[in-house]
């Protein structure tokens, strides 16, 4: 870690830093566990010139969510920058593997989460899905939301970059009364906006924490689609979140289109091997 970073750190904490050992902290940010004498701190470092705006709204989805009173998060302890670089640091929560009476509650939670309404979908401000932006201007309509804030700029990406071919997407009309017909008029919930396993922790005193959100206010199965988009979290966690939040017919389909969007996303972040699944969401419903 640089060195004036570090001094940097030790003057927001007002407290000696004792060890800074590296974490695994994904495939966009340097992640460390920094200790001092009474606590330890998890920090990002990013050095991207969109690194300080993405933290920006990485806090604010956490303070959002914490805010609910529903799930817990990390406490947002600084956002800053030195030398180039931005960082986030953020309040260490040790973890450990979940029992299925903790993936039951985690569930319960995240449901009661999806309880937290709005008037409109979308989010204050734009923020990022890993390294992409993500839109999130105000919609009264989902499908519309759905649509012109997800779908449409990721197949724009996917299109300009060759990773698609005009002739492998259905037409804008076709999509949209396509849309219409499958996701019909959802409420909006707040969302966590990027819920893959890795982005969530269950403390060692056994409550569920999220971390690095993308959250805005839209359809609730959002989540649940992307829980289920890389082998799925176990099924007590399912069964405790449709405790709570019965699902509706369709359900399936609807996974199929909102694990769409993320598929985009790993297609233009991470190549040709995600390409099979787009096109066969596509092929299916549009």
């Amino acid at each position: 870690m640089d060195s004036k970073l570090k001094q940097l750190l030790t003057e927001i904490l007002d407290n000696k830093i004792t060890a800074v050992l590296p974490e695994l902290g994904g495939d966009i940010s340097e992640a460390y566990k920094i200790s001092t004498q009474y606590h330890s701190y998890f920090i990002k470092i990013n050095g991207k010139s969109d690194a300080l705006k993405m933290f920006h709204e990485e806090a604010k989805g956490l303070n959002e969510i914490q805010k609910s009173g529903t799930i817990l998060t990390p406490n947002v302890i600084h956002v800053g920058s030195i030398n180039s670089k931005a960082f986030l640091l953020l309040e260490y929560v040790e973890s450990k593997k979940p029992s299925n009476e903790e993936m039951y509650a985690f569930g319960e939670d995240l449901a009661k989460l999806h309880e937290c309404s709005h008037q409109t979908f979308g989010w204050e401000s734009s923020n990022f899905i890993g390294s992409l932006p993500q839109q999130n201007l105000i919609f009264e309509n989902w499908v519309e939301f759905y649509f012109l804030q997800r779908l449409k700029p990721q197949l724009q990406i996917a299109f300009s970059s060759g990773r698609l071919l005009p002739g492998e997407c259905p037409s804008e009309h076709s999509i949209i009364k396509n849309l219409n017909s499958l996701l019909g008029t959802p409420k909006p919930s707040l969302l966590h906006g990027d819920l893959w396993g890795g982005n969530f922790l269950i403390s060692l005193s056994g409550q569920a924490y999220l971390i690095d959100p993308a959250s805005y206010y839209g359809h609730s199965e959002v989540d649940i689609a992307m829980t289920k988009l890389f082998g799925g979290f176990n099924s007590a966690f399912y069964q405790g979140y449709f405790s709570k939040n019965a699902s509706s017919s369709g359900l399936e389909a609807r996974i199929d289109i909102y694990q769409l969007y993320y598929l985009l996303v790993h297609l233009n972040l991470f190549g040709q091997s995600y390409k099979g699944s787009v096109t066969r969401i596509l092929k299916t419903y549009f």
